[in-house]
Formats: C-alpha cells, structure tokens, sequence
C-alpha cells in the first residue's frame, strides 16, 4: 500500500473488517477515526472532557494489517462514552459522582447496620444486605470508569479488565433480578403467610435460594464469557459505549457475533421474564390480601410499600431490557446516545434509589441506622474527649 493511498483502507480486500464509515456513526467530529500521512500509525482523536484534542496513538497491532488476516486480540480497547453527546459529558460526570457516593455510603450503611444488629436477622434483612452488597459491585464496576471518562478523557482499558467488567456487570444484574423475586416472594409470605413465616423462610431455605441464584447467574454468563472471549478481534477496538457492554463488544468482532448475541438476548429475556411474572403474581396476591384489611391506615401503609418496591422495580427492569432489545434492533431503530444512556440508567439508579427505597422507608433500618450514626459521632467525640 504507497503513502498517498495509506488513509482509503480497502475494506472489500479485508472483509472481515468493519467499514470506517460504520464506524464513525454516532461519534462527534472529535472523535473520529483520522488518518496522519505518516504510514503505519493511525490515531484516535479525544475530545472527552477536559482532553479536547488529546490525540491515543494505536499502533497498527492493534488494528490488524489491512491486507493480512490476523487472530491477534487488541491489548487495549476504548471507550468512547457516550456518542454524540460528548458537551454533556462534564456535567454528567457532575451528576454521577453524588449518586455513586450515595449508593457507595448508603448501601455500606445498611450492611454494616444489619449485620453487627441482632434484632436484623430476619429473612428480608437478609435480603436487603445481600441487595446492598450486589448493587455496591454493579455501581463500582462502571461508574468510576465512566467517570474517568466523562472527566479526563481517559477512554482506555485493557483486553482482560474490558472482559472483566463485563463479567461482572452482567452476572451482577442476573443476581439483583434473582434478589428482587426473593424480596418479593418473602413480602408475600409475610403477609398473605404471617403465621408461617418463619416455618417457611427458615436460614436454610434462605441460604438454599441466595446460592440458586448465584449458580443462576454463574451458569448464565460463563457460556457468553466464553462465546465472547473466542471471537476474534482484529478490527477497531473502539467500544462505542461507556462501559463494556456486551452487544458493544461483540460488534467489533471479525467473526459472527449472532450466536453469543442469541444466546444474551434468550438468555436475559427468559431469566428477566420468569422473575418478573412470578413477582407480578406475588404483588398481585399482596394487593389482593392488602385490599382484605379492615383498617384504613394499615391498606394506605401496605400499598405505600408495595408501590415504593414495585417503583424501583420500573426503574430496573424496564431500562434494563429495553436497552437489550434497542441493542439488538440496532442504531437505525433508536439513537446510539439512547441505547448507551438506557443500558448506564439501569446500573447507576437502582444502587443509588435501593438504600433509600428499601432501607430509609424500613422503620427498623431507619431507627437503627439512627442510633448507629449516633453512637458514630458522639460516643466516639466522647472518647476523644
């Protein structure tokens, strides 16, 4: 290939390539693939944050020779954030850091405050710790990268850390739905069961249902690992999201990514849909005993919760999968800034609204937490003192 012709790429002699035009789709002016006239380098240029104009060098390695087919993985991948709407990315940044902090000190908070009280010990608490310590992973796995994005243009991350996170981002989700039909299922007992609550949710079953749930988890994403980590990458490794999302790094893929794309689409839809279908019918049996009370006060608190609970739920599962299927329509159906914006919203809420949610509106967490907070500052002043 001569020095004048080193920028037209011959995509047709190297099918297995994705088109630079493709590419480009969805990113700003900044952001686009450019070529310098010096052969054998191209660069990516940055204008995330405060790194306007900050040009990533990616050796030709990387990108795989245009005439030779190459197996070799990329060691790094980029990130891109959120295409399109790079101007926002500041004040996004801006927005994310107090609700990651909320959900880091809330969370911490609530498993700290069940696990040293012995008066927490029933079934929901339970629950609700192994929620805060789920949600607690699921934030930590995007945020503080999405931040370093948002903030410093720092886009990169390696091979291994980009399928790390991707791991834990998806097994993470696949355990809260599992928590969230446990929460539910033990909601139901206690009150359309309250006589038999604690012959059925016994430690043991508790247990029992916490490790199903993981093995659920664990047997769903150790196939799509797999699948995932066999395709070859020797393309673009730029990752047209904010995080490693699945269907974004499949994408960049040489070979076929439909079955491992199949396998995710079948495999969240029948896990999602099983859990909430069986959540419905516990809310519905719920509402049904609710509507049964004979005091007005009693209804009015029953339903407060059950629709708080069943809010945050909304705010989980519909996200959640719709940024599944618009991945899978593609970008001519919805707009790539929505897509990534959809599959961000479902990872960063939830942790922050769950320890408010289920824990502050808890009567007993929230007396606890009271007393721990103030045991914290004023007995510990005390000792000072």
């Amino acid at each position: 290939m001569d020095h004048e012709n080193y920028g037209q790429l011959d995509v047709a002699k190297a099918g297995e390539r994705r088109s630079w035009s493709q590419l480009e789709l969805g990113l700003s002016s900044e952001e686009r693939w450019i070529y310098t006239s010096k052969p054998g380098r191209e660069h990516f240029r940055s204008g995330i944050g405060g790194g306007e104009g900050k040009v990533q060098s990616i050796s030709p390695g990387m990108l795989g020779p245009s005439s030779n087919y190459t197996m070799e993985t990329p060691a790094t991948f980029f990130l891109v954030g959120i295409p399109g709407l790079q101007s926002s990315h500041l004040w996004l940044a801006i927005s994310l850091t107090p609700m990651y902090t909320i959900a880091l000190a809330g969370n911490t908070l609530i498993m700290t405050v069940i696990w040293m009280d012995s008066t927490l010990q029933e079934p929901m608490y339970c629950f609700l710790c192994i929620l805060a310590a789920v949600d607690i992973v699921m934030a930590s796995s995007v945020v503080p990268k999405m931040v370093s994005i948002f903030c410093s243009g720092d886009s990169s991350i390696s091979f291994n850390a980009c399928f790390t996170q991707m791991y834990f981002v998806h097994g993470a989700t696949a355990v809260e739905t599992g928590l969230l039909l446990a929460m539910a299922f033990d909601r139901y007992v206690a009150i359309c069961k309250p006589l038999h609550y604690k012959r059925i949710l016994t430690p043991q079953v508790i247990l029992g249902m916490t490790v199903a749930i993981t093995i659920r988890a664990i047997l769903f994403m150790t196939p799509l690992s797999w699948m995932v980590s066999r395709l070859p990458f020797c393309g673009s490794n730029v990752v047209l999201h904010s995080y490693c999302e699945h269907m974004a790094v499949v994408k960049l893929a040489c070979a076929d990514p439909m079955p491992s794309s199949l396998y995710s689409l079948t495999g969240s839809s029948i896990i999602v849909g099983c859990d909430v279908a069986f959540i419905a019918s516990s809310y519905v049996l719920i509402l049904r005993a609710v509507f049964g009370l004979s005091s007005k006060n009693a209804r009015l608190k029953a339903l407060s919760t059950c629709g708080s609970h069943v809010g945050i739920m909304a705010l989980y599962y519909l996200p959640g999968m719709a940024s599944i299927y618009v991945a899978w329509l593609g970008q001519a159906t919805v707009p790539l800034h929505t897509q990534v914006l959809l599959a961000d919203l479902y990872l960063v809420i939830p942790p922050t609204l769950n320890p408010i949610i289920y824990g502050m509106r808890t009567k007993h967490i929230r007396e606890r937490i009271w007393h721990f907070v103030m045991y914290c500052l004023f007995d510990h002043s005390h000792h000072h003192s």
